[in-house]
């Protein structure tokens, strides 16, 4: 290993503190029959629990000779994990170019341009209706043309799953002394893998609910157009077979700001697209469920913060527009 990729190793292992370790909550919850609870990811290093594979994807590469100071990382992603990445390939000195679309959030790209040299935005939609495709596909590209790149793959690369297994899924293990219920909005699909085999472990008894935004493809349903980012995908992620799932929730984008602003309302917390479908698809769960001789201990995980939804989620000119797409097949500009 040269000087420099062991420099690099040491200045990811500064960050390291400010990853994980991220707080569980209980909410109040008035005739709620469980006890809810939320665990806060969005404390996490660069706003967001993709931090998590982030930060264990580059720090592994680079100890396996993967990456070294002449390596340039590049990814798919409009999102939180784009962020996180471009924060640490800046610290450790290396290039990362992120692959986005029309739909990120305006703060995002602007936050991706100034941390990244380069940053490519794909403009064609693809058979899905999307643009997940179209940049899967420059990422393959790019990679074809030069030989010192290095592709994260968060929809396959099993450290992805593995971060979650091995420190996540401890966390949450060490807060409960019983847990019945966790729910996972899934996108990329690491985090439910992980989690769901290790937590499969801790409490067996445990009930995996899996949250998925209608008009994603994830569990084999039809692809529609979808607005709302940070939930679903246009592609089955590879990740996704090693779930232990035991219940399939298909929210609708409506209720999933219902839930957003409904996590802000009632508790004042301030969260993404994720966090508010799995709070919406939890009230809903639990009020049709029969009574609890015990009422269930229920945890469900919120990524991020709801800074990147100001303009969308938390717009009501958004929203309503959302709603006539959803209803009356109308068309939405985002």
């Amino acid at each position: 290993m040269s000087l420099q990729t062991k420099e690099m190793l040491e200045k990811l292992s500064l960050i390291q503190p400010l990853i994980g370790n991220t707080p569980v909550i209980k909410l109040a919850v008035p005739h709620m029959n469980a006890n809810i609870f939320a665990k806060l990811e969005y404390v996490n290093f660069a706003g967001s629990i993709k931090s998590r594979p982030a930060f264990n994807i580059l720090y592994k590469a680079i100890g396996d000779g993967q990456i070294d100071e002449n390596s340039i990382v590049v990814e798919s992603s409009s999102g939180n994990f784009a962020i996180a990445l471009a924060m640490l390939c800046k610290l450790i000195g290396i290039r990362f170019i992120p692959v986005i679309d029309p739909n990120i959030n305006p703060g995002y790209e602007k936050l991706l341009r100034y941390l990244c040299a380069e940053v490519i935005k794909v403009t064609e939609i693809d058979e899905t209706g999307g643009y997940l495709l179209t940049r899967l596909a420059r990422v393959s590209a790019i990679r074809q043309s030069n030989e010192h790149t290095f592709w994260p793959n968060q929809y396959g690369n099993p450290v992805n799953a593995e971060t979650y297994y091995h420190y996540m899924a401890k966390e949450i293990a060490d807060s409960f002394v019983k847990l019945d219920y966790v729910f996972i909005g899934v996108s990329s699909c690491g985090t439910i893998a992980g989690l769901s085999k290790k937590l499969k472990i801790e409490f067996p008894d445990i009930k995996i609910i899996a949250i998925d935004v209608e008009g994603s493809v994830i569990f084999s349903h039809p692809p529609q157009k979808r607005f709302i980012s940070g939930i679903g995908s246009s592609i089955v992620p590879p990740l996704i077979n090693e779930a232990i799932i035991d219940e399939i929730i298909h929210i609708s984008q409506v209720d999933i700001i219902e839930g957003c602003h409904n996590l802000v309302d009632q508790h004042m917390l301030f969260c993404g697209a994720s966090s508010g479908a799995s709070y919406s698809c939890i009230k809903r769960y639990f009020q049709n469920h029969p009574a609890f001789d015990t009422k269930p201990q229920v945890l469900f995980i919120c990524p991020d913060s709801g800074d990147a939804y100001l303009d969308t989620i938390y717009d009501q000119q958004w929203g309503a527009k959302v709603a006539a797409a959803q209803y009356q097949d109308f068309t939405i500009n985002n």
